[in-house]
């Protein structure tokens, strides 16, 4: 299982970098659960993990989100573009569209632009666990979603109010198995993120999961505040460990 931090600056990217996760992922928590950066910081956080990557064997990847979006697919398709361009290896897109539709019209038009740019790219599309609260899509609608959009990579769950409360406690373990193994079943890696836990590393693995995100966590507990090295550290050491 990958683990995956979410800096929100340059000087936070070099921690996760320093405490060996696996791959970084640019965004901005002020704008929302995948609150998208500057193209100026997700250019700049490119060269740190290029120069990292340099001088070591085991690749760091990339990753950026977009931002949340409801139905607006042609906005969202260029701020993938502009995120592919700026060398994310992963295109991340938060999905507050309320039908199935419009989640699959939505993922349609950021595939095309990702892949068309550079099929190497991987897009994932984040569904999320508090659905009910936030009146989005289901994250058990993603084997319908997934069969209708042509290319996509990834499947995340995570939590669109960022209360404390994670995706385990509002799917519950077999909620997130269910979730996991329909991504799986169509040939999708499968991550998870919301609000996690050092104690829900176990639950992560035992589920299948491929990529384990954070921020919170190896932020003390609040994602307001900054990643700290030793915690990204300690995480990876449990992911590695378990």
């Amino acid at each position: 299982m990958k683990l995956l931090v979410s800096p929100r600056d340059v000087e936070e990217a070099s921690a996760v970098i320093r405490g060996d996760a696996d791959i970084v992922d640019v965004k901005n928590p002020r704008e929302g659960s995948l609150g998208a950066n500057f193209p100026w910081i997700v250019r700049r956080v490119k060269d740190i993990v290029d120069r990292e990557n340099r001088r070591r064997r085991n690749r760091i990847e990339m990753s950026a989100a977009i931002g949340d979006f409801d139905f607006k697919p042609g906005t969202a398709a260029l701020a993938a573009l502009g995120v592919a361009v700026a060398g994310a290896d992963y295109v991340k897109v938060g999905l507050l569209v309320r039908k199935r539709e419009e989640a699959t019209e939505l993922l349609n038009a950021v595939s095309r632009a990702v892949k068309e740019y550079d099929c190497s790219k991987n897009v994932v599309a984040a569904f999320f666990a508090d659905f009910e609260r936030a009146c989005t899509v289901s994250p058990f609608e993603i084997s319908e979603i997934g069969h209708a959009v042509e290319e996509l990579d990834v499947a995340m769950v995570d939590t669109a109010v960022k209360d404390g409360r994670s995706s385990f406690e509002f799917l519950g373990e077999e909620g997130m198995q269910r979730f996991v193994d329909d991504a799986h079943a169509m040939g999708l890696k499968a991550a998870v993120a919301g609000a996690l836990k050092f104690e829900d590393v176990p639950k992560a693995k035992r589920i299948g999961a491929d990529i384990l995100g954070v921020r919170g966590i190896v932020c003390g507990g609040d994602r307001e505040s900054s990643v700290r090295e030793e915690l990204v550290r300690a995480l990876k050491m449990r992911v590695k460990s378990t």
